[in-house]
C-alpha cells in the first residue's frame, strides 16, 4: 500500500480558501484513485471528492460541489484539494485516501480505500 502524508490544514475565516496537499510514496501513484474525506466528532466519515487515475475525471459530494476542487500531479505523486468559499460547517478533520484499482473510479465509500493519510484539522470560523 502507498503511504500518504498530508499538509495544508489550519484555521480560516468563513468565505476564505485553503489548499490541502497529500503526497504519496512509491512509483505507482498513477495506478491509484485518490479521494478526500472528512470527519467530525460523533459522525461517520463523509465523502468529499475523488479523482481518476490520470486526473481527467472528478466527482464531488453534494455539500462541496462548486466550492472544492480536487486535482493531482502524477509527476509529483501529489493530490490536492482546493477549498473555496469555506463555511463553518466545513470544519472537520480532512483525510486523503488512495486505492489501487481498475475499472470503476467513482468510489465514495470510505471502506473501499486501502490507504489513508494521517488527517489534518481544518477549522472555519464564522
Amino acid at each position: 500500500q502507498v503511504q500518504l502524508v498530508e499538509s495544508g490544514g489550519g484555521l480560516v475565516q468563513a468565505g476564505g480558501s485553503l489548499r490541502r496537499s497529500c503526497a504519496a510514496s512509491g512509483r505507482t501513484f498513477s495506478s491509484y484513485i485518490m479521494g478526500w474525506f472528512r470527519q467530525t466528532p460523533g459522525k461517520e466519515r463523509e465523502f468529499v471528492a475523488v479523482i481518476s487515475w490520470g486526473g481527467s475525471s472528478t466527482y464531488y459530494g453534494d455539500s462541496v460541489k462548486g466550492r472544492f476542487t480536487i486535482s493531482r500531479d502524477n509527476a509529483k505523486n501529489t493530490v490536492y484539494l482546493q477549498m473555496n468559499s469555506l463555511k463553518p460547517e466545513d470544519t472537520a478533520v480532512y483525510y486523503c485516501a488512495a486505492d489501487q484499482r481498475r475499472g470503476d473510479w467513482k468510489i465514495r465509500r470510505p471502506d473501499a480505500f486501502g490507504s489513508w493519510g494521517q488527517g489534518t484539522q481544518v477549522t472555519v470560523s464564522s
